[in-house]
C-alpha cells in the first residue's frame, strides 16, 4: 500500500486556469497570515480572514482613492455633459454631428481627468477576487498548510484500515456530506485518496464526526482529537467557517439545535447590515439631482438583497470576508468623504486642462495623419489608374500601326481588308 505524509501532498486546490491560479495566490497570502498568528499562539482561521481582508484593501486603496476621485467629478461634470447632449439632442442621426458630439465628450473628460471607464476598474479588479476567495474558503484545508496538518493522524490511521474505500463512500452518505464533488475512493492509500478523505472530513458536521468514529472504531480518540483541534481554529462560534449558513440551517433544523439555525441566520443578516451601512455612508457626497446619482442610489439599494441572499449559498469564511470588507470599506470612506470636503476641486481641473490640451492637440495630429494618408492613398489609385488607361492607348497605337503597314498578302493585310469591308458595311 502507498502511503505518503501530508506534507508530500497537494490537496484539491482548484485548478481553474483563470481563477485557479488567482486562489493559489490569495491562499498562500493567507496561509502566511495564519502561520504568523500561530507564532504568536493564535490558531483562528476567523481572524486571519479579517486581517487578510484588512490587507486586501489596503492593497486596493489607490484604486477606491480613484473611484472616489472620479465619483466627485462626474458628479461636478455633469451640468456640462447635460449641455452637450441637449446640444445634439435631434442629431441622432447626423452622423458628423455624432462624431462632433463624441469629440466634445471626450474633450469634457479629459478637462476633468477621469475615463468614461473609470467606475469599472475597481469591479473588474474585485470581481475575480471575490470569486477566488470562493474557492479557498470553501476547502481551507487546500491553501493554509497549518490546517492540512491537523488531518495527518487521521488520515493516516484511515489508510490503513482495511476496507477503508467502502467505509468512506458509505460515510458521505450517511453523514449527508454536502457541498463536494467527484470524489471516489480506489483503495490505494494513494495521494488521490488522501485528499479526498479530507475533503469529506472538513465537510463534516458535529454528528458526521461521530458516525466516522464509528465507522472507524480503532481510530477513537484520533478522531476526537482531530475535530477537537479543527473546532478550535477552523470555526466561528462553533460554525464550520466551509459550510453555508443554508445548511447549517437545514441540518440544525432537523436536529432542533434551534440556537444554531439562529447564529447561521445572523450572518447572512450582519452581511446585510454592513453592507447598507457602507452604501449610506458613500452616498454622502452624491447629488440628489443627477440622474447618474439616482440610479447608483437605486444599484446601492439592490446589492446589499443581493449579498442577503448569496450569503447563505456561499462557504461561511465568504460571508465573515464581506462583513469585515464592508467595516474596512465604511472606515475608508468616511475618511475619503473627509479628505474629498478639504480638496479644492476647482484647482485639480485647471490642472487637468493642461493636460486635456495635450490630449486634444495629438488627437489632431493623429487625425491629421489619418486624413494625408487617406489622400495618399487615393491620389495613388488615381495615379494608377491614368497611368493603365495611358499605357492601353500606347499598345492601341502601335496595333494600328503593325496593321497600316502589313504586307501585301500577309495575314495583317488580310485582317485589314476585312476591317475595312465591316466600316464600309456600318456606315451603310
Amino acid at each position: 500500500m502507498e502511503v505518503m505524509t501530508l506534507t508530500e501532498m497537494y490537496l484539491t486546490a482548484y485548478n481553474g486556469a483563470f481563477l485557479g491560479p488567482i486562489a493559489k495566490g490569495l491562499g498562500w497570502i493567507m496561509d502566511k497570515i495564519y502561520a504568523i498568528l500561530s507564532i504568536m499562539h493564535i490558531d483562528s482561521v476567523p481572524l486571519a480572514i479579517v486581517i487578510f481582508t484588512i490587507f486586501i484593501y489596503i492593497c486596493l486603496f489607490p484604486l477606491t482613492y480613484k473611484q472616489q476621485k472620479f465619483s466627485i467629478l462626474s458628479q461636478k461634470m455633469q451640468p456640462e455633459m447635460r449641455k452637450i447632449q441637449a446640444k445634439y439632442k435631434d442629431k441622432r442621426s447626423d452622423q458628423a454631428a455624432m462624431a462632433a458630439m463624441n469629440e466634445e465628450t471626450q474633450a469634457l473628460y479629459d478637462k476633468y481627468g477621469i475615463s468614461p471607464m473609470g467606475s469599472c476598474v475597481q469591479i473588474i479588479i474585485q470581481m475575480p477576487i471575490l470569486f477566488a476567495l470562493y474557492r479557498v474558503f470553501y476547502n481551507i484545508p487546500a491553501y493554509l498548510t497549518s490546517i492540512k496538518s491537523i488531518f495527518d493522524g487521521v488520515v493516516k490511521g484511515i489508510v490503513e484500515t482495511n476496507g477503508y474505500a467502502d467505509k468512506m463512500t458509505a460515510l458521505i452518505s450517511d453523514a449527508s456530506v454536502k457541498n463536494i464533488q467527484n470524489v471516489t475512493f480506489n483503495g490505494k492509500g494513494g495521494v488521490s485518496d488522501q485528499n479526498h478523505i479530507i475533503d469529506v472530513l472538513y465537510k463534516l458536521s458535529d454528528d458526521g464526526w461521530n458516525i466516522a468514529a464509528d465507522k472507524f472504531s480503532k481510530l477513537g480518540d484520533v478522531f476526537d482529537s482531530t475535530h477537537t483541534n479543527l473546532q478550535h481554529v477552523n470555526s466561528i462560534f462553533g460554525l464550520n467557517l466551509s459550510d453555508t449558513p443554508w445548511n447549517i440551517m437545514q441540518t440544525s433544523w432537523g436536529e432542533k439545535a434551534f440556537g444554531i439555525v439562529i447564529l447561521a441566520l445572523l450572518f447572512p443578516l450582519c452581511s446585510y447590515v454592513s453592507q447598507v451601512i457602507n452604501m449610506k455612508i458613500a452616498q454622502t457626497n452624491m447629488d440628489s439631482n443627477d440622474p447618474t446619482s439616482r440610479q447608483m442610489r437605486t444599484m446601492n439599494l439592490l446589492m446589499p438583497f443581493m449579498s442577503l441572499f448569496i450569503s447563505f449559498t456561499v462557504p461561511l469564511g465568504l460571508t465573515v470576508y464581506w462583513i469585515a470588507g464592508a467595516v474596512v470599506r465604511s472606515i475608508q470612506q468616511a475618511a475619503l468623504n473627509k479628505h474629498f470636503d478639504k480638496i479644492d476641486l476647482d484647482s485639480i481641473i485647471e490642472k487637468n486642462k493642461d493636460k486635456a490640451a495635450k490630449k486634444q492637440e495629438q488627437r489632431g495630429i493623429r487625425r491629421a495623419q489619418i486624413y494625408k494618408a487617406a489622400n495618399m492613398n487615393t491620389k495613388n489609385t488615381l495615379s494608377s489608374k491614368a497611368s493603365s488607361v495611358t499605357d492601353n492607348a500606347d499598345k492601341i497605337q502601335k496595333a494600328n500601326e503593325l496593321r497600316r503597314n502589313a504586307k501585301s498578302g500577309s495575314l495583317s493585310s488580310k485582317a485589314n481588308l476585312v476591317n475595312e469591308f465591316n466600316n464600309r458595311n456600318t456606315k451603310k
